[in-house]
């Protein structure tokens, strides 16, 4: 009753501020935020909460080091209400004993999310369904679902989709930076020409289970093979535009123009690098490149001294050679572009947050709410933003349940 009586002021005060003021100011805007439910289908999240010494549930202070992008106060401040917290795996050299520890880590990640969810069940629940989502927004609870990503979690085992989905998992992302055995990456070179025979299976089986395929991270021929196998809309949980920014990993007009025919959506994405082109840094790169020379590659370290050493160091370089962040505005740039050429009903946010995503003005969780302004300061209706935020995602996740339905 009480969340109806605010909801009910809301709507009164939006009213009166937009009759008084001729426009929608920025008050509006963190009403209307406030309101409607708000999503993010994509963050590393629990790569941190899976070290006991990182907590969640406190607050971090934005900006210094080992603070984080997500924990539950300032997805309060920020007005988040669903976050999707991945489970996310390093591709390894595909082999029986590397398959193993990458299910290994899934599951340990998995657990630090529900550990998360007992631990603090008075301020977030875990989800399911959509209709979770929406209940616990009357509850005035947060909501977290579950996201795989890199399907090497489930190695040559198709059984492994069934056991991650009876765990909570309701998205795989297909692949990660090197392909895998379900399909070629797009940071990798060709191998199967797109999806094999086995990412086929895979996916026909996450069509079979009602299991969301997310196609982030895969090559532009496993992107279209993907389309042409699945029989249930899919989304690009963390993705942006190739047309406004020219990488492998954003999705081009013709793919875009390929999701919408599917009923899918892209989750822009607002880590810098996919968002705006940034201007070359060469020290930077030839500092990086020590580093991994250094070190090797970083899911190869197994020492936590030495994995601690090279983070730290890691870090060092990224403070000594800034690379220059893309805006909040450059994010609903993407937006736009989306809008324009499939229209409103193909779009959402995965922010990638703790996996590199953070723009100026939107650095944090603490800082959704300005993309909200951005929207609105554009002409973007409420309904429209309301789609945005939620709406769209939500409806490809209750047509892929009721496939799932459909097949039983």
């Amino acid at each position: 009753m009480k969340k109806v009586l605010i909801t009910l002021f809301s709507i009164f005060f939006i009213s009166m501020i937009a009759c008084n003021q001729g426009e929608k100011t920025p008050e509006y805007s963190d009403i209307l935020h406030q309101r409607i439910l708000t999503i993010d289908t994509h963050c590393d999240t629990p790569l941190r909460m899976a070290d006991t010494t990182w907590d969640v549930g406190a607050r971090h202070e934005p900006g210094l080091r080992g603070s984080g992008k997500v924990d539950l106060p300032r997805m309060k401040e920020g007005g988040l209400d669903v976050e999707f917290f991945a489970a996310f795996v390093a591709q390894r050299e595909r082999t029986p004993e590397n398959n193993q520890e990458a299910l290994e880590k899934a599951d340990k990640l998995i657990r630090s999310i529900k550990d998360m969810c007992i631990k603090y069940s008075e301020k977030i629940q875990l989800g399911l369904s959509p209709d979770d989502a929406y209940e616990h927004e009357k509850q005035g609870l947060l909501t977290a679902f579950i996201g795989i990503e890199n399907g090497f979690a489930i190695g040559q085992d198709i059984s492994n989709i069934h056991r991650y989905y009876d765990m909570g998992a309701r998205y795989i992302t297909l692949c990660h930076t090197k392909n895998n055995d379900i399909c070629d990456s797009s940071n990798d070179s060709t191998e199967h020409g797109g999806l094999s025979d086995f990412g086929a299976e895979v996916v026909q089986e996450m069509n079979r289970i009602g299991m969301i395929v997310d196609v982030s991270h895969i090559s532009d021929e496993a992107f279209f093979d993907v389309l042409e196998t699945t029989t249930a809309p899919v989304i690009a949980s963390h993705s942006s535009v190739r047309a406004i920014c020219d990488n492998v990993r954003n999705l081009s007009d013709d793919m875009l123009k390929a999701l919408a025919e599917n009923g899918g959506v892209i989750q822009i994405c607002i880590y810098t690098e996919y968002v705006k082109k940034p201007k070359p840094n060469p020290e930077r790169e030839q500092a990086l490149a020590a580093l991994r020379e250094k070190y090797g590659p970083w899911e190869d370290v197994k020492d936590p001294e030495i994995k601690k050493q090279y983070r730290n160091e890691y870090y060092d370089i990224r403070e000594k050679y800034p690379v220059e962040k893309a805006t909040v505005a450059d994010v609903v740039d993407h937006i736009d572009h989306v809008v324009e050429l499939i229209g409103i009903d193909h779009v959402g946010i995965g922010t990638d947050f703790d996996g590199g995503g953070g723009v100026i003005g939107c650095d944090d969780v603490s800082e959704m709410s300005n993309i909200t302004r951005e929207l609105v300061r554009r002409g973007y209706s409420d309904k429209d933003i309301e789609k945005i935020w939620g709406g769209n995602f939500m409806r490809v996740f209750r047509e892929v349940r009721g496939h799932k339905a459909a097949n039983l």
